[in-house]
């Protein structure tokens, strides 16, 4: 079931001389429980186009549908909602609340959108990744390994039709960085979730079911 379609979608910044585009009418879909790598270049558009399928910006022009949902066509209130809702961003900086526990961090999402949190569910990722004996603990006191699991978990906690990795491994050392590899296999596997993921390693790149390849804004090659 195709879970995320992109139509057409081009992003533009500048004008005249200075016009750049750095999505550049790029179509492509992805099945739901696919895990898909994005690569390419620096300055490549790899992760403007991450952004835009995020909700994070908007196209110049070109469609989104993310589960059925043009997302293009959403004003800015109903995408906020729609994004907390059914897409989970993990960010290579972790992005983490520095005041709120682990535990308080992954379920953010739902305290935002007021809903009830799944006891068990809070439960089984605290034990998948890790974290159950630093569920109270605040991010200054783990590892950067750590938040960044905690950043999945809380990508994971609400159940999204997305979650999207902009170069979760690119602040961490090799080990670490093998293991939130295998927690992104985990999550994909283990939660059927569809995760994009977009990285400068074509090691990492290649642990995902297909790579997709970037260059200025174009989708050079799929394999």
């Amino acid at each position: 079931m195709e879970i995320l379609r992109v139509e057409n979608l081009v992003k533009t910044y500048g004008e005249g001389e200075n016009k750049v585009n750095a999505v550049d009418d790029i179509s492509l879909s992805v099945e739901k429980g696919e895990f898909v790598a994005i690569v390419g270049a620096s300055g490549s558009g790899k992760s403007t186009l991450l952004h835009l399928i995020g909700g994070v910006d908007r196209p110049t022009s070109g469609k989104i549908f993310i589960d059925g949902n043009d997302i293009t066509k959403m004003n800015s209130d109903t995408l906020a909602i729609f994004r907390r809702r059914q897409i989970g961003i993990v960010y290579q900086f972790y992005n983490l609340i520095p005041i709120l526990t682990v535990e308080e961090n992954i379920t953010l999402p739902c305290d935002l959108d007021k809903s009830p949190v799944d006891k068990n569910q809070l439960n089984d990722i605290l034990d998948t990744f890790g974290l159950r004996a630093r569920r109270k603990h605040l991010p200054n006191e783990l590892s950067g390994g750590q938040q960044q699991r905690t950043s999945i978990a809380r990508a994971l906690i609400s159940n999204p039709a997305l979650v999207l990795a902009d170069e979760p491994t690119g602040n961490l050392d090799t080990k670490a960085s093998e293991d939130i590899m295998n927690l992104l296999k985990i999550s994909n596997r283990t939660y059927n979730q569809t995760i994009i993921m977009i990285t400068h390693d074509l090691e990492l790149a290649k642990q995902a079911d297909r790579i997709i390849t970037i260059s200025d804004g174009k989708v050079v090659e799929e394999d």
